[in-house]
């Protein structure tokens, strides 16, 4: 089935050319199906590159999904066009008063400041709290996760000694959790962050439950038990030269940074990195809108 997107939106040119089914408006009204009304709160800077990362997964499943972009009021993005927000992006004021089956917080580049230091940190949790009542089911991503870690359930970060970046083996922990079926016992995913989380504190939490983690990079997965909420401290929805873009940029701003682990073939980074978790990021998100978001959702929802 398709995702609808809006008809000039530049990840539309991206998404055809991989054949990944989409329409617009004015065909999505005329097909008698019941789809997905999908809200992603963009807080990553490069906007677009976020947009085509997350569309072309929630594109890859057997349901119809409408995608609404929200932005954040009060921080205005210096990194993507005020055209393409103001033709593309909502704010919360302006759908505070409906309800979607699923909602997306993105990660953002703000982790070594304090949650309440980070200026649209108000409102994110105005967002959080009206998540609660009006969505069936919201995924956080990298500091996004540890933002709904902090706000929900009181689990805060700290720094890293070194950044925690490159391609890790995980195991899962609940081989019966419906987000994780059809993985396999061990697989790979990107994780690019300065912080983390306690397992100690994800594990003793009694609305928490750890899905899945790794021995290098910590928590990847967590759920609550209601399927509210989703976190996901790493990027299963990363392209392949994801890190490397970040690798390069890091370096020309001079930050002490190190090269991305287990990321570029004999670590050369002229060699074109080989992906080993694209087939996991596309099962974990098909899985996520069929058994959190389209078979949680309340009949006559929205």
């Amino acid at each position: 089935m398709p995702i609808n997107i809006p008809k000039l939106l530049p990840a539309r040119e991206i998404l055809e050319s991989e054949n990944i089914f989409i329409m617009d408006d004015e065909r999505a009204i005329r097909q008698d199906i019941r789809p997905l009304n999908i809200l992603i709160l963009n807080l990553m800077p490069e906007k677009e590159r976020a947009e085509t990362q997350l569309l072309r997964h929630l594109g890859n499943t057997a349901l119809q999904v409408n995608v609404k972009f929200l932005r954040t009021d009060s921080y205005e993005s210096k990194n993507t066009d005020k055209h393409h927000l103001e033709q593309f992006y909502t704010t919360f004021s302006n759908i505070k008063h409906q309800k979607f089956d699923g909602m997306i917080i993105t990660g953002a580049p703000v982790e070594l400041l304090r949650f309440e230091e980070v200026q649209y940190w108000q409102e994110l949790t105005e967002i959080m709290a009206w998540s609660k009542q009006n969505v069936t089911s919201t995924l956080h991503i990298c500091w996004g996760s540890q933002a709904a870690l902090y706000y929900h359930y009181g689990i805060g970060k700290f720094e890293l000694s070194q950044k925690c970046s490159g391609i890790y083996s995980h195991q899962i922990f609940e081989e019966n959790e419906l987000l994780l079926r059809g993985f396999d016992d061990l697989f790979y995913a990107p994780h690019s962050r300065y912080t983390d989380c306690s397992i100690d504190e994800i594990t003793k939490h009694p609305d928490l439950k750890l899905l899945a983690a790794s021995n290098d990079a910590g928590a990847l997965l967590i759920s609550s038990y209601d399927r509210k909420h989703v976190m996901i401290t790493g990027h299963l929805e990363y392209e392949s030269n994801s890190l490397a873009i970040e690798y390069s940029r890091d370096l020309k701003k001079g930050l002490p940074i190190h090269m991305p682990e287990n990321y570029f073939p004999n670590n050369d980074p002229l060699l074109p990195p080989i992906n080993r978790w694209r087939s996991h990021g596309h099962l974990f998100f098909s899985n996520w809108l069929n058994y959190y978001v389209y078979q949680e959702t309340p009949f006559g929802w929205g």
